[in-house]
């Protein structure tokens, strides 16, 4: 969603200024706001690129920068004369006037900094998996990594150095989606099972791209300051108690690698001997 919205905006424009106005967003540029200001003056941004939680904004000469959103940051796209929204950190300015970019971040858990030669790939992010949508990405190879695995299901589709862009949400979507459950032991898979949930998350991202992304926080906006509307057709996230879209079993929230997880419990049955685990302390 993002990375569309700053592809049609910024792609081919020249940067004449940038103020840094709180430095905890440029930390990891090491060198420093001031520093960081100067070296992305007067060049000029190529299309924006994704993988995983990453974003970087490409310039022409072979360069880029490498931006990660954390909990709350947001690209916005505003005239120089706009009032600025607030927690504005970093504003860019452009030689064909507007509108400007603007970096937002409340938490300021995110972040930007300059990768030398990152162009085509930060090497900052080299070791994060590609996602489904890449052009290169290798469907069999991945569903081979996963079956070689000792891990649950869910835990393994949240591992972004084997794919990257499955969330919690994308991931309960997705093994709803499969029929699977998310304790799933991936060595007991078939590569028709497992290339089967790898293709309903890559549908699952799809349609929630197509609608925006998803949307449960005010913070959570594109470039246009606009809300994303898949969390409207969840299946199963966030539906604790409600009925099954395909069966009408009330759908289930149980705990899992620290946060929730939610299955319908007729759809996406449990493994031989998970309840033993779950009682003994296991994954549940």
């Amino acid at each position: 969603m993002v990375r569309r919205g700053l592809a049609s905006s910024i792609s081919g424009r020249e940067i004449t200024g940038v103020r840094v106005l709180h430095p905890r967003p440029v930390r990891r540029h090491l060198t420093g706001p001031a520093d960081f200001e100067l070296q992305v003056t007067g060049r000029t941004f190529a299309e924006p690129r994704r993988r995983g939680k990453y974003l970087w904004l490409p310039f022409t000469d072979g360069d880029a920068i490498l931006a990660h959103l954390g909990m709350s940051g947001q690209f916005r796209l505003a005239p120089a004369e706009a009032s600025l929204a607030p927690n504005t950190r970093i504003i860019f300015a452009f030689a064909d006037g507007e509108p400007g970019l603007r970096f937002v971040d409340q938490r300021m858990f995110g972040g930007l900094s300059v990768s030398p030669g990152g162009a085509e790939l930060p090497p900052e992010i080299a070791h994060i998996g590609r996602d489904p949508f890449d052009p290169e990405f290798d469907l069999a190879d991945v569903v081979t990594r996963l079956r070689r695995r000792n891990s649950a299901i869910k835990r393994s589709l949240l591992d972004q150095q084997l794919v990257s862009g499955i969330g919690n949400i994308y991931a309960d979507e997705a093994l709803w989606a499969a029929r699977v459950h998310y304790a799933r032991a991936t060595r007991t898979m078939s590569r028709t099972q497992a290339a089967g949930v790898i293709d309903a998350a890559a549908a699952v991202m799809r349609k929630a791209l197509d609608n925006g992304g998803t949307s449960f926080d005010a913070l959570y906006v594109n470039v246009n300051g606009s809300s994303g509307y898949f969390d409207r057709s969840l299946a199963v996230y966030g539906r604790e108690g409600l009925p099954c879209q395909r069966c009408g079993t009330p759908i289930r929230r149980e705990p899992f690698m620290n946060r929730s997880s939610y299955r319908c419990p007729n759809c996406q049955r449990p493994p031989r001997g998970f309840k033993a685990r779950a009682r003994a302390g296991g994954e549940g």
